[in-house]
C-alpha cells in the first residue's frame, strides 16, 4: 500500500513531464508539436505579409498598417517560423519573394478578399452595414464610356444596397489589381479576347474603340481625310506614355513593328494636355503625328471626321487610321470569386450601357 501510494501521484506527474520533454524534441530543432501541428495563423499575420509585399519594404508597409516597423518584422519573422521556411530575401536592391513566399502571397489575398467579403454579408444580415463594391475607373477613359458605366452601375448597386469604392488609378493589361483582391471589378481594355484573361477573372464587353489620329494639315495624308498604317510610320507618332495604358500601348506598338520593326512611339511632353501635344507635333524638325489613347468607338466608316474645331489645334487636323489597326475593347471585368449577388450587379451593368455607350460614343464623330 505504502509503494502503490508512492509512486501514485509523483510517478504520475514524472510520466507526464517525461512524456511532454519528448515530446518539445522534434526534428530540425523545432518543436515536435510544432512540427506536427503548426501554431495558427492569424489573420493579422496575412494582412501584414500582403501589406509588405505590396508595399516592398518594411518602412512603407508599416507606415501603411499603421505600426511600427519592429512590430511588423516580428509578424513576419513568427509568420515564417509557423509556415517553416523563409517566405522573404531580403536583397540590396528590396525585398523578393521567394517561391513559397509567392504562393503564400496568393493564398493570403484569396483568403483575406474572401473573410472581407463575408463579414460584410454577415453584418448585411444583422442590419449593421452593407456589402462593398471596390471599382476601379482609371483615368482618361473616354466620357461617354466613363459616365454611363458608373451611373449604371450605381444605380445596380443603391437597387441591391450594396455601397460602391471608388478607385481612380490605372490598370495594366492582365488586371492585376482585380486579380490580386486589391479591388473587386474595373473598366478597362482589352487588346485580345476575354478567353486570354488569366483565372479568375470574368469580363463583358462594351464595346471596340480606336484613337483619335491628328496630322500636320500640310501632310498629303490631310486632304484625303485618312491616313495609312505605312504614312503614319514614317512620321513621328507622340503617344502615351507607357505607364498610363500599358496594355493599349504594347499592342499598338507590336501593330506599327510589323510596318517597321524599330518603330518606337515618342512620349507627349503633357500627359493629360492634348492642346500640348498638337503644339509640339506641329513645331517639330520632321513630320509628327499625335496618337491619343482608345477614344471613339471603332468604326467602318471611310472618309474625314468631321469635327467641332478644337481650339488651339496649330495646324494639326484629325484623320481617320485607314483599315482600323489599332483598337481596343472596353470591357467590364471582375473577380469570378465574388459573391454571386455582386457579380450579379455587374453583369447587368455590362448588359445595361453595352446600347448607351456606344450611341453616345458615336455622336462624338460624327
Amino acid at each position: 500500500m505504502n509503494a502503490v501510494g508512492h509512486s501514485g501521484p509523483g510517478a504520475a506527474g514524472e510520466t507526464r513531464q517525461s512524456e511532454m520533454a519528448g515530446a518539445q524534441a522534434g526534428p530540425g530543432g523545432l518543436p515536435l508539436a510544432d512540427a506536427e501541428a503548426p501554431s495558427s495563423i492569424e489573420l493579422r499575420h496575412l494582412r501584414y505579409f500582403v501589406a509588405l509585399a505590396d508595399a516592398g519594404s518594411f518602412t512603407h508597409a508599416a507606415e501603411r498598417m499603421f505600426i511600427a516597423q519592429p512590430t511588423l518584422s516580428q509578424q513576419i519573422r513568427r509568420l515564417e517560423e509557423i509556415v517553416g521556411t523563409p517566405l522573404l530575401q531580403r536583397r540590396r536592391e528590396g525585398l523578393q519573394l521567394t517561391t513559397a513566399g509567392a504562393v503564400l502571397l496568393d493564398a493570403s489575398r484569396n483568403v483575406l478578399s474572401l473573410v472581407d467579403h463575408e463579414v460584410s454579408r454577415a453584418r448585411q444580415a444583422a442590419g449593421l452595414g452593407r456589402q462593398r463594391l471596390r471599382m476601379v475607373l482609371p483615368p482618361g477613359l473616354p466620357e461617354a464610356l466613363a459616365v454611363e458605366t458608373a451611373s449604371a452601375l450605381r444605380s445596380m448597386a443603391a437597387a441591391a444596397e450594396v455601397d460602391i469604392v471608388w478607385i481612380e488609378t490605372p490598370l495594366d493589361a492582365e488586371f492585376s489589381l482585380i486579380r490580386q483582391r486589391r479591388a473587386d471589378a474595373g473598366l478597362g481594355w482589352l487588346t485580345t479576347g476575354p478567353e486570354a484573361l488569366p483565372a479568375p477573372l470574368d469580363a463583358m464587353s462594351l464595346g471596340e474603340f480606336e484613337p483619335e489620329v491628328w496630322i500636320p494639315c500640310s501632310h498629303a495624308a490631310a486632304r484625303r481625310g485618312s491616313v495609312s498604317l505605312d504614312e503614319m510610320v514614317g512620321m513621328d507618332v507622340i503617344h502615351g506614355p507607357r505607364r498610363a495604358e500599358a496594355g493599349t500601348y504594347d499592342a499598338w506598338t507590336r501593330v506599327m513593328r510589323t510596318v517597321d520593326p524599330r518603330f518606337r512611339f515618342t512620349d507627349p511632353p503633357f500627359r493629360h494636355s492634348l492642346p500640348m501635344a498638337l503644339a509640339f507635333a506641329s513645331s517639330g524638325d520632321r513630320p509628327t503625328a499625335v496618337l491619343t489613347g482608345p477614344s471613339a468607338t471603332a468604326s467602318t466608316r471611310a472618309g474625314p471626321i468631321q469635327l467641332p474645331r478644337y481650339v488651339g489645334t496649330h495646324d494639326m487636323v484629325r484623320v481617320s487610321l485607314e483599315d482600323h489597326p489599332l483598337t481596343a475593347t472596353a470591357s467590364l471585368v471582375w473577380s469570378g470569386d465574388l459573391p454571386r449577388p455582386l457579380q450579379q450587379i455587374l453583369f447587368e451593368t455590362a448588359d445595361g450601357v453595352l446600347s448607351p455607350v456606344a450611341v453616345a460614343a458615336e455622336m462624338l464623330v460624327l
